[in-house]
């Protein structure tokens, strides 16, 4: 892949400018409406996670699991001691025997239609506006959450049918949002905003794995999806009375803050409405290491994402009312790192004036080579139950720095076309998804510790090798070919 240049080479005095420019005109964070935006998306990819996770946890009480008893004997480890569940919930929905390939198949599908609407996405929002694209989208996904007991009923492919049009409706979301905010987000404000908005994924999961756990136990694993369903309703609601397409088109936002913002990118969007340069995209160094990156970071999260519920019960014995406690953890864990990363990686930009690049490549290799580290570590914790959890804890939580890295480099390099370059990486990115449970669950047939060991090394070294790629050619200036005049961003 090709390098643009030396890092050392590049000339800070547009990052010198732009800092003290944006000082000086900067509106305010409280009450504004690009902040607005940031907690309304925020809450939108809340309910996206939810909706997405949800089943990882409700598949642990949709099997029917007549050999073991209600302390799970079958797990690994000695299990944990648990209240008995209220006898209500025992017929009031039901259960299924599905093998563990069935299982990885219907916890993968997902991704099969998530991978096809992610270059669309980008397109469409870019062509007709990326408020209505992300809204139907998730309305979509919210609809067929719905439908969700009725295809177990109807069988395995129903079920996975109706995952796969979940993904088709949530594979526009991030292209989407990346889109409207090449529109909303000043580039120093970028980590901040795009970190509180991305954190929604983080609390979705944080909220919608106990909550599952505990719907699960005191009432039925089917209430799980009607539950979510409504919440997503809500925010489609508030969406589409609070969300613009740009400041441009905002009715209620401030003069100062709209001049703010559009002065600040000025520079930095193309001038060419229409245009794509699809060759310059598809033959850019810096794009094609950020899909190694994304791909690689996903491996482990989504392993981690789909199969955690079953880690828990299968091998360190916790019950379904435990399970979705301890599994939020480590999202807990990144969405707080994530969180204090944006603010850190503006802050070394902004204030400590380092360069785009070298931020991105610091936060990259922090949240991806400490994750692999510490996923390693708990395959040899055994039934060391809170040696295991801190390390899982520890492995997502230093994942969530990554947001700071590789995840928000689209916007750097080519802000105008951010949400087709998001599609493409994204595209790439959700293979994990596809066959990673696929994978696992093939691994861990018996479910012994040293057959999740297979499992978490080779999440581990697919990590250290997204690192290695993004740190040697990773950019974050804005490239050539995605601007008409020539402009550097700090690099």
């Amino acid at each position: 892949m090709e390098r643009y240049g030396s890092d050392t080479e590049r000339d800070d005095t547009p990052l010198l400018q732009r800092a003290e420019e944006e000082r000086v005109q900067r509106a305010p964070a409280c009450g504004s409406s690009r902040y607005g935006l940031a907690l309304l998306s925020c809450f939108g990819f809340f309910v996206v996670y939810s909706l997405r996770v949800n089943l990882s946890v409700a598949m642990v009480d949709m099997l029917n699991n007549t050999q073991s008893d209600t302390n799970h004997s079958s797990s690994v480890c000695p299990a944990h001691a648990n209240p008995p569940r209220p006898k209500h919930n025992h017929t009031a929905a039901s259960v299924y025997n599905w093998d563990s390939e069935t299982q990885g198949w219907i916890l993968g599908s997902f991704f099969y239609g998530y991978i096809l609407t992610q270059i669309l996405g980008g397109y469409l929002a870019g062509r007709w506006g990326p408020k209505w694209l992300m809204g139907l989208g998730i309305l979509g996904t919210i609809f067929f959450t719905l439908l969700t007991p009725v295809a177990a009923d109807l069988g395995a492919k129903y079920l996975i049918a109706v995952r796969v049009m979940e993904g088709i409706g949530e594979g526009v979301t991030f292209p989407a949002m990346y889109t409207m905010w090449a529109s909303w987000a000043p580039p120093l404000e970028r980590s901040r905003l795009l970190t509180i908005s991305y954190i929604g994924a983080q609390l979705g999961t944080v909220v919608s794995l106990p909550l599952s756990g505990q719907i699960c136990f005191y009432l039925d694993w089917t209430y799980v999806f009607y539950v979510f369903g409504a919440i997503g309703l809500v925010w489609f609601v508030l969406w589409t009375f609070l969300a613009f397409d740009s400041p441009n088109t905002h009715p209620r936002i401030s003069e100062q803050e709209r001049l703010y913002i559009t002065n600040s990118l000025k520079n930095e969007l193309s001038t060419s409405a229409g245009y794509i340069p699809w060759r310059a995209i598809l033959t850019s160094g810096p794009l094609w290491a950020i899909v190694v990156a994304h791909f690689s970071y996903n491996w482990t999260f989504y392993t981690l994402l789909t199969l955690l519920p079953t880690y828990m019960k299968e091998v360190l014995g916790f019950s379904i009312q435990q399970n979705g406690m301890l599994s939020a953890l480590p999202y807990i864990g990144s969405a707080v790192l994530a969180v204090l990363s944006g603010q850190l990686a503006d802050h070394l930009r902004e204030t400590c004036l380092v360069r785009t690049v070298t931020v991105r490549k610091v936060f990259s290799i922090v949240g991806m080579l400490g994750p692999a580290v510490f996923l390693v570590a708990v395959g040899y914790t055994g039934c060391d139950y809170t040696l295991a959890v801190t390390f899982l804890t520890l492995s997502s939580a230093l994942g969530g720095v990554s947001a700071s890295g590789f995840n928000i480099n689209h916007l750097d390099i080519a802000p105008s076309y951010a949400g087709i370059l998001l599609g493409i990486t994204n595209t790439f990115a959700t293979i994990p998804g596809m066959v990673g449970p696929v994978i696992a669950r093939t691994l861990t047939q018996q479910n012994t510790i040293e057959e999740w060991q297979t499992v978490f090394y080779i999440a581990a070294g697919i990590n250290l090798f997204g690192a290695t790629v993004y740190t040697l050619f990773g950019r974050g200036d804005v490239q050539p070919w995605a601007v008409h005049t020539s402009y550097n961003h700090g690099d």
